[in-house]
């Protein structure tokens, strides 16, 4: 019997990155048959700093877009330096570089924007001219369609470098994923959290991606970690996500949930400014497969498209 070699896992080394690696790690190495004392000898993290990371002054999309997360990881594991990396679903551009696969999608955390603020409870309670630190072109378009008034501040950084600009009240608010919060232990620092269906969050906000080499897809260790229900759902989202030519320069938001035997899909596209806005939803039976709920998406988000045209694009 051919014994399993270590499974070398590729991460970012953010505090949020290594948590999420972390977990799935200890995911990794039951699903290898190994104790959790020891995960680190089976599945060994290795820290990997990408472009994203070192650039915190400047919006994604003014140093490449969000691939800009990945693309580090990406080339280590082509090099065969790592077997596999965890990424954030909502950091993964659609199309995977030529030898790689997303091979698995575990169960997802809590899509929802949570709110945080010293000073009011919801966003619709902050007052008039408030600033709502962001560096998301989503949340920024979402919250002026919803709050035109608000003076809305570019803030990039990890999860402690906005809390502490929070908190140093250098905006008055700001806009976390909810799933970061709770998988670095912090769910009780939301005052409220944005309704994903009325303002849906980036397309597979919440959940994590394990990205593979091609030949490695269907190794059995990466089965017990697929969620088929997460899956489902993200791939309706990628989808829209697809049809929209989702990156930092669209602010795009797509939501699919389960409703009775349905799959739900809200998407919207909006204008920078957020005067613009443009909505679909649709539905699948939730048995017809990731392929059904992946043109679910496409076709709302080619016709939200066709409404929405050069409104929904950030100029250059």
């Amino acid at each position: 019997m051919r014994v399993q070699q270590p499974v070398r896992i590729g991460a970012r080394g953010s505090k949020l990155s290594l948590a999420q690696a972390g977990q799935m790690q200890r995911r990794i190495a039951a699903a290898l048959g190994a104790s959790p004392e020891e995960a680190e000898r089976v599945a060994p993290l290795v820290v990997i700093t990408t472009t994203g990371d070192r650039v915190q002054d400047r919006r994604l999309l003014e140093i490449g877009g969000k691939g800009l997360f990945t693309k580090e990881i990406e080339e280590a594991l082509l090099a065969g330096q790592i077997d596999c990396a965890i990424h954030s679903l909502k950091d993964m551009p659609v199309a995977s570089p030529e030898g790689l696969v997303l091979a698995a999608i575990p169960e997802r955390e809590d899509p929802r924007d949570a709110f945080l603020s010293l000073i009011a409870e919801r966003l619709e309670d902050l007052p008039q001219g408030a600033r709502l630190g962001t560096a998301s072109l989503r949340r920024q378009a979402q919250c002026l369609n919803l709050r035109p008034d608000l003076d809305v501040r570019m803030l990039r950084g990890n999860v402690d470098t906005r809390l502490e600009k929070l908190r140093a009240g250098e905006a008055d608010a700001i806009l976390l994923a909810a799933s970061g919060l709770n998988r670095l232990g912090l769910s009780e620092l939301p005052r409220s959290f944005i309704d994903p269906r009325r303002s849906p969050p980036a397309p597979g906000q919440g959940a994590l991606a394990i990205q593979t080499r091609e030949a490695d897809r269907d190794l059995p260790w990466l089965s017990a970690l697929r969620h088929a229900p997460t899956a489902l759902a993200v791939s309706a989202e990628r989808g829209a996500m697809a049809a929209l030519e989702g990156s930092c320069r669209t602010a795009i938001g797509a939501y699919a949930f389960f409703e009775d035997d349905d799959l739900v899909l809200a998407v919207e596209a909006l204008s920078p400014d957020g005067v613009h806005r443009f909505r679909g939803e649709g539905r699948v039976t939730a048995s017809a497969g990731p392929v059904a709920a992946a043109a679910l998406g496409l076709e709302l988000g080619r016709r939200i498209q066709s409404d929405g045209g050069a409104l929904i694009l950030l100029p250059d």
